[in-house]
C-alpha cells in the first residue's frame, strides 16, 4: 500500500485525525510557498520529496535509538503549515542541511538563500502530512498519544523496505483526490 493510500485510509477511517481539510490546508501551503518564492508548485512538490527522504532517515534513526515514542511526539510538536527553525536542528545536522540543499537546488533549479528559507516551512508540512495518521485521542492529547499507532508514520518508515514512500507522489494524488 502506498503512501497516499495510507494517508486515504486514515482519511476515511473515524478514529484517524486526517480530514479533506487538513490535506487541502498542505495542498494550499504549496500553492503559496510556490506564489511566494516566485517558482511553480511543482517545485515545491520536489523539493517536499527530497525532503521526506531526508526526514525519513532522520526519523528512522531516532525511531532505531529511542523508539516511536520520539518519533511520534516529533511529528506531533512540530508537524503543521508554518515555520519552525527548531526542527531543523531537532532532526538534521549540517551536512544533511548541505545535502538537502543541493539535491533540491539540482532538480529545483532554486538557489541556496530560497531552500533555505523553504526548509523550516517544508519540514513541518511533511511531518503534517504524518500526523493524518494519528488517532483522535492522539489529536486530543491523552496520555498514551505518544505510544498509540499512527499507520502514515509506520507506513512513511516503510517497515516492508519497499521503498513506496515518494511524498511528492502522495501529494500529486491528494491533488487529484481533492479535485484540485
Amino acid at each position: 500500500m502506498s503512501l497516499f493510500n495510507q494517508i486515504l485510509d486514515a482519511v476515511n477511517s473515524p478514529e484517524r485525525e486526517a480530514s479533506s481539510n487538513q490535506l487541502g490546508s498542505i495542498l494550499d501551503t504549496v500553492q503559496q510557498l510556490g506564489g511566494n518564492y516566485n517558482t511553480n508548485s511543482s517545485n515545491i512538490q520536489s523539493a517536499m520529496s527530497i525532503v521526506g527522504n531526508f526526514t525519513r532517515s532522520a526519523l528512522k534513526q531516532k525511531r532505531d535509538r529511542n523508539g516511536m515514542g520520539e518519533v511520534n511526539q516529533i511529528v506531533n510538536r512540530y508537524g503543521g503549515n508554518q515555520a519552525n527553525s527548531q526542527v531543523l536542528s531537532m532532526l538534521f545536522g549540517t551536512p544533511q542541511l548541505q545535502q538537502m540543499t543541493q539535491q533540491i537546488s539540482s532538480r529545483t533549479g532554486l538557489d541556496a538563500r530560497t531552500i533555505q528559507m523553504l526548509l523550516p516551512i517544508l519540514v513541518p508540512m511533511v511531518l503534517n502530512l504524518l500526523k493524518t495518521g494519528n488517532s483522535k485521542s492522539a489529536a486530543r492529547g491523552m496520555s498514551n498519544a505518544v505510544t498509540q499507532n499512527n499507520s502514515v508514520v509506520d507506513r512513511f518508515l516503510d517497515a516492508d523496505g519497499d521503498g513506496d514512500v515518494d511524498v511528492a507522489d502522495a501529494m500529486m494524488m491528494s491533488s487529484r483526490f481533492l479535485g484540485r
